[in-house]
């Protein structure tokens, strides 16, 4: 209540960032925070509805994977159409919220491409015609790297970016605040595509082991008796999905030379 009070023009980043902080401790904490988020945004004052968007772009901003998860599904993003929606309360909403709820879900389907029901929602608006032409974001508005980074980031990695990053968001400049925000959004980019190298090698390495032993379970059988027509079968769909996976893990085990506890793995 008091990170979207409507009696305050100005955001308050202190209760904002403390919102932030009780979503990241919190088991449920994305959830929750989406459910109130959704009600504040559709709330038919403006400057309710403007903060609660604030809160939600911070919490995208600072709450990590579990936040990311919960606003791709389209239990929420339902929440925000209807803001939109004429047959909800796109009728009453202020141009400014609609606006902002546009730019907001356009801004997702480019920072979590991968998140394919972000991508429907939106094309649906656009079908509808309640979007008519893709928002432009703005350039100076900054986007602070997240929070919640894992071990190696970029940002703590590289230096020399970091360096740079840290004296552009010094400057008064509007040009060196764009040139900030670029940063960011390549920063962050490159940290997603490595998340993302990450995330397929362990699932990978996962489907491979678990193939494997599933087959060394049937060629014990098999030792042991003949196996059932069905079973050959499995035999065979499993040897011939081995037979694919086996360049991938060559392709990661090179590509992950660098990273001596991933290449043991």
């Amino acid at each position: 209540d008091k990170a979207t009070d409507p009696s305050i023009p100005e955001e308050n980043w202190e209760c904002i960032q403390r919102f932030c902080d009780q979503v990241n401790a919190d088991i449920e904490g994305p959830s929750l925070a989406l459910r109130l988020l959704a009600h504040k945004i559709q709330s038919p004052q403006e400057m309710e509805a403007l903060h609660a968007l604030t809160v939600l772009e911070t919490c995208v901003n600072n709450c990590g994977e579990r936040f990311h998860n919960e606003i791709a599904k389209f239990r929420f993003l339902n929440e925000l159409i209807k803001v939109l929606s004429p047959k909800y309360y796109g009728t009453w909403s202020s141009e400014k919220v609609k606006s902002r709820v546009t730019e907001v879900i356009f801004s997702w389907t480019v920072w979590f491409p991968q998140e394919v029901k972000i991508r429907d929602a939106y094309q649906m608006l656009k079908k509808q015609g309640i979007v008519k032409e893709d928002p432009k974001l703005p350039e100076d508005k900054i986007l602070p790297p997240p929070s919640q980074r894992p071990q190696n980031s970029i940002f703590d990695t590289d230096e020399e970016k970091s360096k740079l990053l840290a004296r552009l968001l010094k400057s008064n400049h509007s040009e060196d605040l764009q040139a900030a925000n670029r940063l960011i959004k390549s920063m962050i980019k490159e940290e997603q595509e490595k998340s993302a190298k990450v995330s397929r090698r362990v699932n990978t390495i996962s489907e491979v082991s678990e193939n494997v032993k599933r087959m060394d379970e049937l060629l014990e059988n098999y030792k042991r008796q003949e196996l059932s027509k069905s079973d050959q079968e499995s035999l065979q769909t499993l040897f011939q999905r081995c037979e694919k996976l086996r360049p991938l893990l060559f392709r990661l085990a090179s590509e992950t030379v660098d990273d001596d506890e991933a290449l043991g793995k």
